[in-house]
This record gives C-alpha cells, structure tokens and sequence, in this order.
C-alpha cells in the first residue's frame, strides 16, 4: 500500500475481543474448569518471574519493545485487569489460557497495546517543530522544481495517540497557507490499534492542547458542549483529512509506506528497544526516505543516530544522502 493510498483509504481496527473470540475465550476456560475444578484456589494474582519473563519474550519478539524490570508493576496491573474482564480468577489462569490453550491468536493485539508506552503531547519537543518551519521544509521546496507545485510528505512513525502527526499538520498548514505554496500529506503510525482509533477519532482532553498557541487552537480545534463531563476538544474536520493513521509495526521486514518520504519523525521509541533493534529500525527506515530527507529522532535518541552514517543538523535531526 502506498501513502497516497493510505491518505484516502481508511482501514478497519479490529476490536479488542471479538464475539467470536469471546466464545471461544469461554469454552477453553470451561475446558480449562472441567479439567481442573479446583486450581485457579491455588493460583496467584501476581505475576511471577516465569510469566513476566513469558510476556516480556512474547512482546519483545512481536515489537522489539524489551521489557525491563522497571515494568513489571505497570504490566502486571493491566494483565491482571485483562484478566478480570475476562472473569479469570488470576494472572496465571489468563496466561494458561494464552500461552496453553490456544488463546494467544485472540489476545495478542490486546497484549501488545498493553506493553506499549503512550506519552505524548502537542509540540512536544517544540525545536524541532521551529526547525521543521524554519530550515527543512525552505531547503526541501528550494530542491523541487518549480514547474510543479511540490507536494511533501511527512511521516509520523510511532504517533501514538495522533498528536504529533497533528503537530506536524498544523506548522505544514500554517507555512502553506501563509508562506509559501505547496501540497503535503501526513502519514501517522503506530503499532497500537487503540491508540490509531484514538488519532482516528481526534478527542482529546482540552488541557492536553496547552501547548498549542491561542490563536492555532481557535483555528484548528472545537470545543465540547458537554459541560457535565471534563472539557474536550475535538481536531477540525479540515485538519483531521490532512493526515491518514495506519497500524505499523517498526520491526516488520516490509511496511506498507512509500520511498519518497520527505521527513521522518521517529521519536521517543528507540528507547525501548535493545541497541541493535535500534539500528536495525533506524536503517529500515531511512531506506523510506528520499535522497537528502530528513529523520527526526528524539532528544535522548540522538546518539543513535550520531552513529549511523547521516549528516547532523540539529539536536536529534539527521539528513540521509
């Protein structure tokens, strides 16, 4: 699938549990009850050594996400809350079910959107937004022909609830509306479906657009009517069909992105891979660039990319010949 094609086509995000799933969640619990009536009595709801050691293999080979001691308390909170939804008596009795009898095809989406670490806000990291306006896209158009009006295209790999990728919309709009002339598109990724439905649906608590200067968010957000509830806002129309949300997975050999992207934004994830996953998502997605793109990695990842092969232009921003 190409970004164009991802700009104007919307896909499906399956549910946490299906029906189907649901049913047959049941029947292998009351498989697992009929042959042992009395265990889950026996059972923990706390998250031993071996099943954290479990989980974290089973998410770090299906994201590159490793999961360090520091987040065993966070983890085994939102298992064991799994694990009551689905009326199991403990961490253990889930795990039975995932990992002995045939549930892990149905559990294993909701397992990898409860290892993911969804922090993000509006102009988070706010240089790199100045830099974008002020020095990348000027170089960017000045390399295009003028025969055509250039269209860019910008990649938000790990976008997490939508508000970067939204960021990143709002400076574009700003620069072409008032500046210069141009086309863009706005790609937003994650590996989590419930936060791509999130970016889809763009609500978001009012206090979380804080950043956003006065004047941008009476341009580009609504406000909620509901004064019984806390306050939300809600992206306009206009700039939520500026920017498509798709489900990637970084550590995938093949994703479904084209190789002509102007700027990557790839922020605050390396973090929580090991050093050669590092590298290796790095690599893979500077190949997604055009010749001279740019790749924006976060703050605290910047000495990641100071040692691969790319020109340094700024804390964390890298050109890839």
């Amino acid at each position: 699938m190409t970004l164009n094609r991802l700009l104007f086509g919307v896909a499906t995000i399956t549910p946490n549990i299906t029906l189907y799933e649901k049913k047959q969640i049941i029947a292998m619990k009351s498989s697992h009850s009929k042959i042992y009536p009395d265990m889950t009595q026996f059972q923990s709801n706390r998250l031993s050594d071996a099943l954290f050691a479990q989980f974290s293999n089973l998410i770090q080979h299906h994201t590159g996400i490793k999961m360090t001691p520091s987040k065993r308390t966070s983890i085994e909170g939102k298992l064991r809350k799994r694990a009551r939804i689905l009326d199991f008596q403990s961490i253990e009795e889930y795990a039975n079910m995932v990992f002995e009898r045939g549930g892990l095809d149905a559990e294993l989406e909701v397992i990898v959107d409860l290892a993911t670490t969804n922090k993000t806000d509006f102009f988070r990291e706010p240089t790199h937004f100045d830099l974008l306006e002020k020095t990348l896209v000027p170089a960017l158009l000045a390399a295009r022909s003028t025969r055509v009006i250039p269209r860019l295209k910008i990649w938000s790999a790990a976008s997490s609830n939508g508000a970067e990728a939204f960021t990143i919309a709002i400076v574009l709009a700003e620069l072409a509306a008032y500046r210069r002339h141009f086309e863009f598109s706005v790609l937003g990724t994650d590996i989590s479906s419930e936060m791509i439905s999130e970016a889809r649906t763009a609500i978001y608590p009012a206090g979380m657009i804080d950043p956003v200067p006065e004047a941008l968010q009476r341009k580009y957000f609504m406000r909620g009517r509901d004064t019984n509830s806390s306050p939300k806002v809600r992206v306009t129309p206009e700039l939520r069909n500026m920017v498509n949300f798709s489900k990637e997975n970084l550590i995938s050999k093949r994703l479904s992105v084209d190789k002509d992207i102007d700027v990557i934004f790839l922020r605050n994830v390396l973090i929580y891979f090991d050093p050669p996953t590092q590298k290796t998502v790095v690599r893979r997605l500077a190949e997604h660039l055009r010749p001279s793109g740019y790749l924006i990695l976060g703050h605290t990842e910047a000495a990641i990319g100071n040692e691969m092969d790319f020109e340094q232009v700024g804390t964390g921003v890298f050109c890839v010949k």
